[in-house]
């Protein structure tokens, strides 16, 4: 196993890209999918679960991990993939939105943001310096630098000043991460919808020199043809050599189409959150677990998946147990989600090395075009 944090991009077909990362704990198959696990622990799963269904990677988040039950309390206790019982890659976003997004009265400057807990008011200060020191505490393979990100639609002054300070924080970022031996530290390009912005944004990221890019200021509300008309430049401003990641998306596909257009990482709460509240992915869509339709159904969820949920229920008793409320309801269907996730990444792994990414991409439509096939 390698000792340092490096990426073999394997193939190519069109923009799209398979490849490995190889990390210390692990190697990171791309295009890669990481479930979130907030608050150490993806909801509903068990680790060896999780990893059952493919996955190579967890996300962790440092705003929910600084406040409880702090970085420094999971440092003692032998740091995060021990506290969470998960021996493979981390990557820990910089807490970054999540104060723009959570926190209650913040306070933004050139130093960093003041904010005061969602959970107990009590008051923080989140830098560029302190994000390091967070994620160093937590042990993480994969640091994100600390950003600022505005919710679109925003004016073009807004996203520029957002945009500059993001990547003066960046540079504050590199410094303060050091020199670290098997850990990677990775940039977040921003800019908006804003070509010229995006343009400058991977000018100045590539100039500092990080390990991995993450596209970020999407998925916050632009909708999917905006965020596509960004995708369509954007990946390709930053370095081919190293790793791409599109923060906190998405959809299935949203995912196809960005992988399409060149991304290598995504993240998303979505497969997570909506196996809670009875929805799940199939090949032939979304389906709605409580709807009435599925309470005398035997057949399962999805006759092609080899997930606990589909190998071992029917329809009918996943719309029962999520009717009556009970907590295996949750743990199913997330299964079943996650294990779509990374069976749908897989087959755009093989597609992409098979040079077959059309082909793939129009399976994927006509099937999701059928829609979920109704009872007899």
């Amino acid at each position: 196993m390698t000792a340092r944090f490096t990426f073999d991009l394997q193939a190519t077909d069109g923009a799209a890209r398979t490849g490995v990362i190889s990390t210390p704990r692990g190697e990171i198959r791309t295009p890669a999918f990481m479930p979130v696990g907030t608050a150490a622990t993806v909801k509903a799963m068990l680790p060896e679960n999780v990893r059952a269904t493919g996955a190579d990677i967890l996300l962790g988040n440092t705003y929910h991990l600084m406040l409880r039950p702090t970085a420094e309390r999971i440092s003692r206790l032998g740091g995060l993939h021990r506290f969470m019982n998960w021996d493979r890659p981390i990557l820990t976003d910089s807490g970054g939105f999540q104060v723009m997004s959570l926190a209650e009265l913040r306070k933004l400057t050139e130093q960093g943001v003041r904010f005061k807990s969602h959970i107990d008011g009590s008051t923080h200060d989140l830098t560029p310096e302190r994000s390091m020191e967070i994620q160093r505490l937590l042990g993480s393979d994969i640091v994100m630098c600390f950003d600022e990100c505005p919710a679109l639609p925003a004016d073009r002054t807004r996203i520029a000043e957002s945009m500059q300070l993001s990547m003066r924080w960046a540079a504050r970022s590199r410094e303060a991460f050091g020199d670290r031996p098997g850990h990677a530290l990775f940039g977040i390009q921003q800019g908006g919808l804003e070509r010229d912005f995006r343009e400058e944004s991977a000018a100045a990221l590539t100039e500092i020199g990080f390990d991995g890019y993450a596209i970020g200021g999407l998925a916050v509300g632009e909708g999917q043809a905006a965020m596509f008309g960004v995708l369509d430049h954007a990946p390709g401003m930053l370095p081919a050599d190293k790793p791409r990641y599109l923060m906190g998306v998405g959809k299935p596909d949203d995912i196809v189409g960005a992988v399409a257009r060149g991304v290598d990482m995504f993240d998303c709460v979505l497969p997570s959150r909506s196996g809670r509240t009875g929805q799940a992915f199939t090949r032939h869509g979304q389906v709605n677990l409580k709807n009435a339709r599925h309470q005398d159904d035997p057949r399962p969820l999805d006759e092609a998946c080899s997930c606990p949920a589909c190998r071992n229920y029917s329809r009918a008793y996943l719309h029962h147990v999520f009717k009556a409320g009970e907590i295996i309801s949750a743990m199913l269907l997330t299964w079943h989600n996650l294990h779509y996730y990374q069976e749908l990444m897989q087959g755009l792994r093989d597609a992409v090395a098979a040079g077959r990414l059309a082909e793939f991409q129009a399976g994927f439509h006509a099937a999701r075009a059928e829609g979920d096939i109704p009872p007899l």
